[in-house]
């Protein structure tokens, strides 16, 4: 799997001598913990800092000035702005989970079962209550999966249903409705027909279809087309969210909860918002990077899902821009590791 410590575009935060950077650091951290603003007798308290707090003072206005840090009233300390973000997660190191949290994700994905659906449901619910961030898993996508089988199951003398299990583990049902009545002979030998012209094909791929005016041949021209039918709504079922209802837990403002339960409920963006920000070479996109004006105070973890060498999906957590950036990235790299072999192994057993 491709290595998912923070691969930041050249930085635009410009460069910071070590003394400003531990001071930033300190700022950064303090923040992410209390949600406070943060002064100088607290940051020179810090042991990686090492300077008074009059030294301190005076760096921290530089860094205000500089666009780091921003001062939100006149009496308090300072908070971080996006490019102070920015650089705190540039200068990350690759995050290590604690003990107790890497043995519950490995206990959770030992025990875990069921098909591909349960296994996303499960995998988002476990990812959202561990971190406690808006979690998202963006499956395989269905439209390069390739059918693996095809089997048509007579339910009555005018009645029966398509199944079509793709090679990403997707099992597609249609059930039709003829305008006559067929025997199950005839529904066996369309089954067999069937599978044979669509065995190794994607559902967006078409094939000739017998043109023949009997009763074999019009279920399969229609079994066929209602699998064809099937594809345009492969992208709405791509989304599996956890914790949305936490969302007003962890934003600041009414506002940014609704903006970010608003894109919540639109599928298609959030899988583009994810898919864009990992075509853009990024583990992290703060505040307005990822180009979505309303989660202006939301920051974007994404790791990618990597099935038999390539990217099948994504893990991702959504959160404010002061999210714990160190945990959030070890916990979203593992549970994508874990998930992609979980894929792999149902992907398999097809």
């Amino acid at each position: 799997m491709a290595d998912s410590t923070p691969k930041i575009q050249p930085a635009t935060t410009g460069e910071l001598d070590e003394r400003k950077a531990a001071i930033l650091n300190a700022v950064v951290a303090e923040h992410i913990d209390t949600a406070q603003p943060v002064g100088s007798n607290s940051v020179a308290a810090n042991d990686a800092v090492k300077v008074s707090s009059a030294t301190v003072r005076s760096e921290m206005v530089a860094l205000e000035r500089e666009g780091f840090l921003v001062q939100p009233h006149t009496s308090a300390g300072r908070i971080p702005t996006d490019k102070g973000y920015r650089f705190f997660v540039d200068h990350l190191g690759r995050g290590v989970l604690p003990q107790t949290q890497h043995s519950t994700l490995s206990n959770f994905f030992s025990h875990l079962r069921g098909e591909m659906e349960d296994v996303l449901t499960q995998t988002s619910q476990m990812l959202n209550e561990m971190s406690n961030y808006t979690s998202v898993i963006i499956a395989p996508s269905h439209a390069s999966a390739t059918v693996r089988s095809v089997q048509v199951v007579d339910l009555g003398p005018r009645r029966c249903v398509v199944v079509a299990i793709l090679s990403d583990g997707e099992a597609v049902r249609r059930t039709l409705e003829l305008p006559f009545e067929i025997t199950p002979e005839q529904v066996n030998e369309a089954s067999t027909q069937i599978a044979s012209l669509l065995f190794g094909n994607t559902l967006e791929q078409r094939v000739e279809v017998p043109s023949r005016d009997t009763p074999v041949a019009t279920l399969v021209r229609e079994a066929i087309a209602s699998l064809y039918r099937s594809t345009p709504t492969f992208e709405e079922d791509r989304v599996y969210i956890g914790g949305s209802a936490k969302v007003a837990d962890t934003f600041d403002t009414v506002e940014a909860v609704r903006n970010v339960l608003g894109l919540l409920e639109k599928e298609i963006v959030v899988v583009n918002l994810l898919e864009d920000i990992l075509q853009q070479g990024l583990s992290v996109a703060i505040g307005s990077e990822h180009g979505y004006e309303p989660l202006s105070t939301a920051a974007v973890v994404v790791a990618p899902v990597t099935v038999d060498g390539e990217v099948a999906g994504a893990v991702g957590l959504l959160g404010p821009t002061r999210m714990n950036y160190p945990e959030a990235l070890a916990t979203a790299e593992m549970v994508s590791q874990q998930l992609g072999q979980r894929l792999g192994d149902l992907i398999g057993d097809r």
